[in-house]
């Protein structure tokens, strides 16, 4: 086996090889993740690991935008195993073909789940929540959302509820799985 082949199937984090958002090729990490053997992963469309096809088509357009902008992705989100188990995922995303950044790339996974406690989110809270643990305001959240300000705080506020946290610092840490 040639090294770059050993390397990528003995990766300590997940990988995947992505065309148009199918997965084409992934390393063992990544079948441990999302619970499988690789080769059960081949041609199989990403979109059955989301959480919904409205969180796949939403976070493929914010992806697509800035893979047009730099040619890289990379946010931490939800994502399904195929037991249907949701948990936190990292993703990172490169593409090889920046003239369509969709039509080929390579894309590491990092489970989340040690880290981050999975509470129960609707996907408006989901995406609130993604977007205050990058440190965006309210006012920035709800332009990028489409929602006002004071909506935004709404989520916040839930969100606050939700994971037991008393201010904003506190809610970003336990979102980001940091020691408080």
């Amino acid at each position: 086996m040639e090294i770059e082949a050993f390397a990528f199937e003995n990766a300590p984090v997940g990988l995947a090889v992505l065309e148009n958002r199918v997965i084409r090729r992934c390393n063992r990490q990544f079948a441990a993740i999302f619970g499988g053997a690789p080769g059960e992963f081949t041609d199989v469309p990403l979109a059955r690991h989301y959480p919904s096809i409205d969180d796949f088509s939403r976070i493929g357009e914010r992806a697509l935008a800035a893979m047009r902008a730099t040619g890289r992705y990379s946010d931490e989100r939800v994502m399904k195993r195929r037991n249907g188990e949701l948990f936190w995922c990292r993703v990172r995303g490169q593409s090889v073909t920046p003239e369509e950044p969709f039509r080929r790339g390579i894309w590491s996974f990092a489970d989340l789940s040690d880290e981050r406690p999975l509470v129960e989110l609707t996907t408006r809270e989901r995406e609130v929540a993604i977007l205050t643990c990058r440190g965006m305001t309210s006012k920035e959240i709800g332009l990028e959302l489409g929602l006002s300000y004071r909506t935004v705080e709404v989520y916040r506020a839930r969100l606050l509820e939700k994971f037991q946290a008393r201010k904003l610092a506190e809610l970003v840490a336990k979102l980001s799985g940091m020691p408080l």
